[in-house]
């Protein structure tokens, strides 16, 4: 797949406001910091499509984009990050109350885009927000970023540490992306599988 244009559309903290739920949509979502905004603007081939920041937790809006609107369009969607210690509590609650509800409830929503930062070894509140989706039949992917920041012997121990734990609880393992947006690496394959699940729902 080739994204031609993508557009925002808009920004809430109203499910019940998002897009009217025509077309497939992918949301990204993971701990603040883990590099959200540099993935989907390289996704995107647009490097002001998503705000980048050097302060964690700067998503603070349900960011709906529209991608190629004349061909196959589909939403990518650019939720909050969940576990920024530094948050008040009560945005934490706010931030968790609506994303719940545009998880369980948005109809077209096809894939949640699991960001995990590949320079640690498995998160609890990774494990915990993964387990959950799950046990909501909320399907999936684990898109792990930062791989250009540390050598193969080290990513291949983390990715393993994840599924190790995965494993624990669960009998299959999703599908599992390796990325790094400043190496443009693992654009063709998240791009690939998004068309296979869009052109298997025009079928």
């Amino acid at each position: 797949m080739e994204i031609k244009t993508a557009e925002f559309v808009i920004s809430n903290t109203d499910p019940s406001l998002c897009p009217e739920p025509k077309h497939p949509e992918y949301a990204f979502i993971g701990r603040s910091n883990v590099g959200k905004s540099s993935l989907i603007n390289m996704l995107t081939n647009n490097n002001k499509l998503a705000k980048t920041s050097q302060t964690p937790g700067k998503t603070q809006l349900i960011n709906h984009f529209l991608i190629n609107e004349n061909f196959n369009p589909w939403f990518l969607v650019d939720l909050p990050g969940y576990g920024y210690a530094k948050a008040p509590k009560k945005a934490k609650n706010r931030w968790q109350g609506f994303i719940t509800t545009y998880l369980k409830k948005r109809e077209n929503l096809k894939c949640v885009m699991v960001l995990l930062d590949s320079r640690h070894e498995a998160q609890k509140k990774d494990l915990e927000f993964m387990e959950w989706l799950g046990e909501n039949s909320i399907p999936f992917v684990m898109v792990f970023t930062k791989a250009d920041k540390l050598s193969s012997a080290k990513l291949n121990k983390n990715l393993t540490d994840y599924k190790k734990e995965m494993l624990k609880t669960w009998e299959l393992l999703p599908e599992v992306f390796t990325t790094s947006a400043s190496a443009h690496m693992g654009k063709e394959a998240i791009l690939k599988y998004i068309e296979s699940i869009n052109t298997g729902i025009s079928q």
